[in-house]
């Protein structure tokens, strides 16, 4: 009776499974399947490719229809900028996307544009470590000697003076997350220039940064010659996966092998989220397609190929197989239990200060010049909000290099025949000096000191901000963090000015391009309209801030530039 029961309940489970397309029946597929199109980040694709392919020869269905997968190698920079725009010129031809990290759906969900993006699980996980050839490797004491993420950036601007490389933290989640790990374990091992060694690290590190993750590993030494070994050109060390290190340890031919560190103070993981794109959109058959395709990718047989590829389990658990082919040896803590992955601000913040830091900026600064510019700020006898700004402004200049360009606009009504603006200082390197012999810089701070509220003067908001963007735009500097950040006490009183919905489509137009100049407002005062400004600034991909206190201003406008950097 018992046997009987069972069979019967195998029987009916069976039945279920085969009912709802679970169950990789063989029979033929007589031309009935459901195509899905996966956009993978570049490491994980030929793992999914082979699963893809398992799934075609074993005829697995979904919905009794067998299942055709079709995997394209796409970086999560790649799809993140994609989607930012909303995909509206047809760019979206993917109904699941598998970056390497959830940093990447994260960023493309923050433009508002994107379609709707559901994370439903991670597929595989991957330790960042610092790999090195063999000769860094020992120098550094590998495998006995473990090092924080603050002492591996310190290794490259200590007197060893060590050539480590690194992915762009801009374009790849390896370089991200290591820059995020190593300003958290900077400022935690404290001191009065925890932020100064922060920033020195990112620009060691930029000084060998390849734009991504595969560029990276060709500047490597190509075999173990001295000659190889010696080249400054040659990194001697990499910021990289364990499964990046696993890959090519496994096919290196004449190439040094690779030794891993594990950072002791917490393994951080890239995480592979299984993300459907347009889920709002997508048909029942194709959604059950989709999540037939990720279970797939879990069970044994995806899990053995996964493995083959030299991915970690979703929990990060390690297998002493990969970590050994990647380069990991004990006493080295690559067992460690991973930490929690940071914060969207921690992430922010580091990429902002990478943008500030390494990038270098290029943005117009537009100043409200109107009449009420000259009311007294609260608490600050004799002075003026346009004092307290100007001061604000020029103690901000001082934290801008030589590499930055600033530009200066003041704004009110009718400055300069029928326009509500004009050029003061037009935009220009902080370091480049002029025929007299003086720098950008201290043409800004000249001029910052000459500007007056001007009586009688309106506010041209809305022309102003138009008429900014379209110029940011035309002088737009490839490689720079480009920006207008806009200052303004007051609302738009300009009544022949365009209108606030008119200025706000052709910003939207105009910033649908490959070229972000993202508008920063900051509103002063009690008197601004933070409304139109949140409105102008978030239909540039910019930000919206209020200020009562214009002292504050140059503290407002750095972190606006860093977040905005972040972003872009």
């Amino acid at each position: 009776m018992l046997a009987t029961a069972l069979v019967v309940a195998l029987g009916a489970g069976t039945a279920v499974a085969a009912k709802s397309g679970l169950l990789p029946f063989g029979g033929g597929c007589d031309g009935s399947t459901v195509d899905l199109r996966v956009a993978a980040s570049p490491d994980i694709a030929p793992a999914l490719r082979t699963v893809a392919a398992e799934a075609r020869e074993n005829e697995a269905k979904s919905d009794g229809r067998c299942l055709d997968v079709h995997v394209s190698e796409r970086t999560g920079a790649e799809v993140a900028d994609t989607l930012q725009g909303g995909g509206k010129d047809g760019s979206v031809n993917y109904d699941v996307w598998l970056p390497d990290s959830k940093l990447w759906v994260d960023r493309a969900s923050s433009s508002g544009r994107a379609p709707s993006l559901e994370t439903v699980g991670n597929v595989a996980g991957s330790p960042l470590a610092l790999a090195a050839v063999p000769s860094a490797a020992r120098k550094m004491g590998w495998p006995g000697k473990s090092y924080s993420w603050s002492r591996i950036a310190a290794s490259a601007t200590g007197d060893d003076d060590l050539r480590i490389g690194s992915a762009d933290p801009a374009r790849s989640a390896t370089g991200l997350l290591a820059l995020t790990q190593i300003q958290k374990s900077t400022l935690k091992e404290g001191g009065k220039e925890a932020e100064t060694k922060t920033a020195a690290a990112a620009k060691q590190l930029s000084e060998r940064t390849a734009p991504g993750d595969s560029q990276v590993l060709a500047t490597l030494p190509r075999d173990d010659s001295g000659a190889e070994l010696g080249n400054p050109q040659r990194n001697q060390a990499l910021v990289l996966s364990e499964q990046a290190a696993f890959t090519h340890n496994k096919a290196k031919g004449d190439a040094p092998g690779l030794r891993l560190f594990y950072p002791k103070d917490g393994a951080t993981l890239l995480d592979y989220p299984y993300t459907l794109v347009n889920d709002e959109k997508m048909s029942t058959e194709k959604s059950r397609a989709a999540i037939r395709f990720q279970t797939l990718m879990g069970d044994a047989q995806g899990r053995r190929v996964l493995d083959k590829n030299g991915f970690r389990p979703v929990n990060g658990e390690a297998d002493k197989g990969i970590t050994r082919q990647a380069g990991g040896r004990e006493p080295q803590p690559y067992t460690a239990t991973p930490a929690e992955a940071p914060s969207t601000e921690s992430v922010r913040t580091a990429l902002g200060m990478w943008t500030i830091t390494v990038q270098s900026a290029r943005f117009m600064l537009v100043v409200d010049s109107s009449a009420s510019m000259s009311a007294p700020v609260q608490g600050r006898p004799g002075q003026s909000r346009m004092d307290v700004t100007k001061a604000s402004l020029m103690q901000g200049l001082s934290q801008f290099t030589p590499e930055d360009e600033v530009g200066l606009w003041e704004f009110s009504t009718r400055l300069k025949g029928d326009k509500d603006y004009r050029e003061l200082v037009s935009t220009a390197r902080l370091g480049d000096r002029k025929d007299d012999g003086a720098t950008q810089r201290d043409k800004l701070t000249s001029a910052f000191s000459q500007m007056e509220p001007i009586p009688g003067g309106a506010t041209g908001l809305y022309d102003t901000a138009l008429a900014a963007y379209k110029e940011a735009h035309k002088g737009y500097a490839n490689g720079k963090f480009n920006a207008v950040v806009m200052l303004t006490d007051g609302a738009n009183e300009d009544p022949g000015s365009i209108s606030r919905q008119e200025l706000t489509a052709e910003l939207e137009e105009r910033g649908e391009g490959k070229r972000p100049v993202p508008l920063i407002a900051i509103a002063v005062g009690p008197d601004a309209d933070e409304k139109a400004a949140k409105e102008i600034a978030e239909a540039t991909g910019g930000s919206a801030h209020q200020v009562n206190d214009p002292s504050q201003i140059h503290t407002v406008i750095l972190k606006a530039i860093m977040e905005a950097g972040s972003r872009s």
